[in-house]
């Protein structure tokens, strides 16, 4: 029996996944290793984000991208692993901008046409890219 080769898209849509996955692992990283200078440039409010949250905060964010990163180049590599790495990802996006709506002020201080998009966003992409792996599991596209 021939085995159908992937479809075009799925190649194009991994590859993508894996460029917003580095995007996200390059915004980690410049937010993990942001300098003492960098940080008193940041508007007050931002500032006293940066410097009031907690320590597990940050282990979120950097699981939240590099599962994202991860998940992406298991695509690549038609790897069913691409879906525990998605959903640890998805659950960390949750948990990371729950923290920032719930236990913040941050609609009040910068309004939520400024801080709400952008997040949707990410987590709407975390929810496209686990579905993405369940059905290329359920195809029989991962092994």
């Amino acid at each position: 029996m021939f085995k159908r080769p992937l479809p075009g898209w799925y190649w194009i849509a991994a590859a993508l996944i894996v460029l917003w996955g580095a995007m996200g692992v390059f915004a980690f990283y410049t937010d993990a290793t942001m300098s003492d200078a960098a940080l008193a440039a940041l508007p007050a409010w931002d500032r006293a984000f940066y410097q009031a949250r907690p320590g597990w905060f940050v282990w979120v964010y950097g699981i939240a991208t590099w599962g994202g990163l991860l998940g992406g180049i298991a695509l690549l590599a038609k790897r069913r692993l691409a879906i525990a790495l998605f959903g640890v990802s998805l659950a960390a996006i949750v948990v990371q901008f729950g923290y920032v709506f719930l236990a913040t002020d941050i609609v009040a201080a910068k309004g939520a046409a400024a801080t709400v998009p952008f997040p949707l966003l990410i987590a709407a992409v975390g929810v496209v890219q686990l579905w993405l792996a369940r059905t290329a599991a359920a195809r029989g596209w991962l092994r």
